[in-house]
């Protein structure tokens, strides 16, 4: 598989810091938009930092110059309003079809959209209570991305861990989830399972939860 040029956004966050760490390790030229590089300490010769913000359009151009794909894992605190999944991947599309960048792979999260009829009751709870703004803010990031014209797939894991990546993540758009306590997933799988797909698309416009 022939190297790509790919920028990722959310490069700070856990899974942002697992995919620019795995795409390295795979050859692939990466570019990160970080709004503070501090938040990156990673070097590497393949990897270029450019200061900029999602919330900000004019500062996206630079970091998708040139590029191949696009790999998304915006995060926002979960008791803040600043639109950062919507609006951050609204602003993020636009700025790739100046480009003409058709590629896009979006972290969202189990319990957004339809998949919220598949979690379990005490999720469901949680995700229509106190996580009630966050999901909120990733239903409208899906719809933008979903009603796009780009070749897009939209992942969706189960709760997270800092674990190392492990041979036994599944990928189903159709997993039912029961019980209280329902089950995880490493950022580090959830990486590779992007990076999987960017490389080989078996989910091209579909929504696997990720578990």
């Amino acid at each position: 598989m022939s190297a790509k040029r790919i920028v990722v956004f959310g490069a700070t966050g856990g899974t942002g810091r697992a995919l620019v760490q795995q795409a390295l390790e795979r050859g692939h030229r990466v570019t990160a938009l970080v709004r503070d590089p501090d938040g990156l300490p990673l070097q590497h010769a393949l990897l270029k930092k450019i200061v900029g913000d999602v919330l900000q359009p004019h500062t996206l151009s630079a970091a998708l110059l040139g590029q191949d794909a696009v790999l998304c894992a915006l995060g926002r605190k979960p008791f803040t309003s600043e639109p950062v999944c919507s609006l951050g991947t609204k602003n993020i599309m636009e700025a790739m079809a100046e480009q003409s960048i058709r590629s896009i792979i979006v972290e969202t999260s189990v319990g957004v959209g339809e998949s919220l009829a598949q979690c379990s009751g005490f999720q469901k709870f949680l995700f229509r209570t106190a996580l009630r703004s966050y999901f909120a803010d990733k239903a409208l990031q899906e719809e933008y991305v979903r009603h796009s014209a780009l070749d897009w797939t939209i992942v969706r894991p189960v709760a997270l861990t800092n674990g190392p990546a492990t041979d036994s993540l599944r990928a189903d758009p159709d997993v039912r989830f029961h019980g209280f306590q329902g089950p995880t997933v490493s950022r580090a799988d959830v990486a590779r399972f992007m990076l999987d797909q960017l490389e080989q698309p078996t989910f091209l416009r579909q929504c696997p939860i990720l578990y």
